[in-house]
């Protein structure tokens, strides 16, 4: 029996790791001090500005070593039809996991995984319920990740062939091509995103950017009239939206979904290749959800609320199986991995003219008091603060046309919308709670709300019907009961 270590390069990446993890205090640091710092003794200032050089620097040098040790003490092997691990420098822990429980390897191939030829495996079991992977081989090589993978397959074409059931090879449901790519940078909000961030660097040197020169030079375009400012934005925006196709590129690039022997594989990334795979067993819910702008042109993007392990360094157990996919096109992909969903939203159940009011009343509970305060300290203009009626009712009618639900058989399938379009679909065995909702005001009205709740992450992942009618939400609840 041999045992192997880590590459190396896992002591580098395990110090990147708790730099990344130390990332906000370390902003937090250098914001509120910069670089206000002397390096002359005699200075009175000296050990006061030290100070925050020396946890900049207790933090490095504690990252450092924290990643040797990590990669040090960390072993594995296999034995008995197990992939064993152990680390810990003090406090040695040892983690055997028998192939025939592995439910998926995810794989991660960064920078320096590329370099070296090697890659992240992340091993997940359904036996975990932290949202961490249950083993995470920081970087070994292809040949080791094969031999793992291997392994597994043996022992479950060995359980298959004994039940009587074939394997079936991977088959390919949705590949996103370079087109598509552009279309999802364009319909995101990358390039928000991206004018964002150029904000928050700016605002952070702002001490060293030349304001009166720029606003002289501002002046000066602005004798040349409107049109040269609208032609300048224009192109701030053309940036903007050219560094959110590279980052949606760097991100999506070969975008493949594939399903193999009950298990859902999404691989994707230019720079860093991920391949995640989830059993479709663990897929608690779906969610087609579309923003306005993508609405309009008939996209929408779907998402996978699932049960279980943290999908290789996934924030979440919220995974995007369709980052973007046109509306006609999505029923064929979504049948082939989930063919007892029922799409079809026609003779769903919607809310009564009655409870129109409820959609957009609630929002006049802030809106009112920051109209009357608005209007008061900045009069007379505040006084254009009322204009907000019109959109906060506009948007109350807009959820109010959208909202529905519909239950057919052992499926329920809710629509609502806050700004962006959201379809929820469930199984109810796979629903954890379902709740009835009615106020003082609703019940006036005969009017209810409910919510359901499905396992996905810390606190799950919910949908509610909002105001519908009261009887409708009682046959709900009885539907649930059943």
């Amino acid at each position: 029996m041999s045992k192997y270590k880590l590459h190396p390069v896992s002591a580098i990446i395990n110090c990147a790791k708790a730099l990344k993890d130390s990332l906000i205090p370390i902003v937090i640091i250098v914001v509120a001090n910069g670089f206000n710092f002397s390096l002359n003794f005699r200075d009175e200032r000296f050990f006061q500005s030290m100070i925050p050089l020396i946890i900049l620097s207790a933090i490095i040098l504690f990252s450092f070593f924290n990643g040797i040790i990590k990669w040090w003490t960390f072993t594995y092997w296999f034995e008995d039809n197990e992939l064993r691990v152990q680390h810990g420098l003090f406090i040695k822990k040892k983690r055997f996991i028998p192939y025939d429980r592995i439910q998926s390897l995810n794989y991660k191939e960064g920078i320096f995984h590329r370099i070296f030829g090697l890659v992240q495996v992340s091993v997940e079991t359904a036996g975990n319920k932290s949202g961490k992977a249950e083993a995470e081989l920081t970087a070994i090589t292809r040949e080791a990740a094969d031999f793992i993978e291997n392994e597994t397959k043996k022992i479950k074409i060995a359980q298959h062939v004994v039940e009587g059931e074939e394997l079936q090879a991977a088959r390919l449901i949705h590949k996103m091509s370079p087109k598509d790519l552009v279309v999802l940078a364009t319909t995101s909000n990358s390039i928000g995103v991206v004018l964002a961030g150029v904000l928050a660097v700016v605002s952070q040197f702002s001490e060293f950017i030349p304001y009166d020169w720029i606003y002289e030079e501002m002046a000066q375009l602005l004798r040349f009239g409107f049109l040269l400012i609208v032609i300048l934005a224009i192109f701030g925006l053309l940036i903007a939206w050219l560094v959110s196709v590279v980052i949606t590129f760097i991100n999506y690039y070969n975008f493949e979904v594939s399903e193999e022997n009950e298990r859902l594989i999404i691989t994707r990334g230019l720079l860093e290749k991920k391949r995640i795979t989830i059993p479709l067993n663990r897929v608690q819910a779906i969610k087609i959800v579309e923003n306005p702008f993508r609405q309009i042109f008939g996209l929408a993007a779907v998402i996978v609320e699932s049960a279980g392990g943290g999908f290789g360094g996934e924030k979440d157990k919220t995974v995007v199986l369709f980052p973007l996919i046109s509306r006609k096109k999505m029923a064929q992909p979504l049948q082939q991995l989930f063919p007892h969903f029922d799409l079809n939203l026609e003779e769903a159940i919607r809310p009564p003219k009655r409870a129109r009011p409820y959609f957009y009343r609630i929002d006049f509970v802030w809106l009112v008091p920051l109209m009357a305060a608005l209007s008061y300290f900045f009069f007379p203009y505040g006084m254009l603060s009322l204009l907000l009626i019109i959109p906060v009712l506009l948007l109350g009618l807009w959820q109010f046309k959208t909202a529905r639900f519909k239950i057919s058989s052992e499926q329920i399938t809710i629509m609502y919308r806050t700004i962006s379009r959201v379809t929820f679909i469930a199984e109810k065995r796979r629903i954890q709670i379902a709740e009835q909702q009615q106020n003082y005001f609703q019940k006036r009205k005969s009017v209810a709300s409910a919510k359901i709740v499905v396992m996905s992450g810390a606190t799950g992942a919910s949908a509610k019907a909002y105001h519908m009618d009261e009887q409708c939400i009682d046959e709900l609840m009885r539907w649930y009961e059943r």
